[in-house]
């Protein structure tokens, strides 16, 4: 399964509404593909609950998990940390529900 499959599959239209909010942004394709990853990423690490379910806890927890496991770079973690932010705020439009470190 593809993390775009992943992403229509936890919610159907959401891979849409990523896109939609990725183009009304007008980001380059090289932060689209980076943000689509991280996303979907954090989508399949937390399914099968739905991503407006999902809270800062479960922000820190899969930020943690790629600090520690999978020992990502510090750079790599900031798109990470940046891709949530753009999904809480410009996808789910609930930025009160960001980490605080996001």
């Amino acid at each position: 399964m593809s993390l775009n499959e992943a992403l229509e599959q936890s919610e159907p239209g959401l891979f849409k509404r990523v896109h939609s909010a990725i183009r009304k942004q007008r980001l380059n394709q090289r932060t689209e593909q980076t943000y689509l990853h991280w996303i979907s990423r954090f989508v399949l690490f937390h399914q099968p609950r739905k991503p407006e379910t999902l809270e800062s806890d479960d922000q820190q927890a899969f930020l943690l998990y790629l600090q520690d496991r999978i020992q990502l770079s510090r750079a790599r973690l900031n798109q990470a940390r940046q891709a949530l932010v753009f999904f809480y705020e410009d996808v789910l439009h609930n930025p009160d529900l960001l980490a605080e470190s996001a």
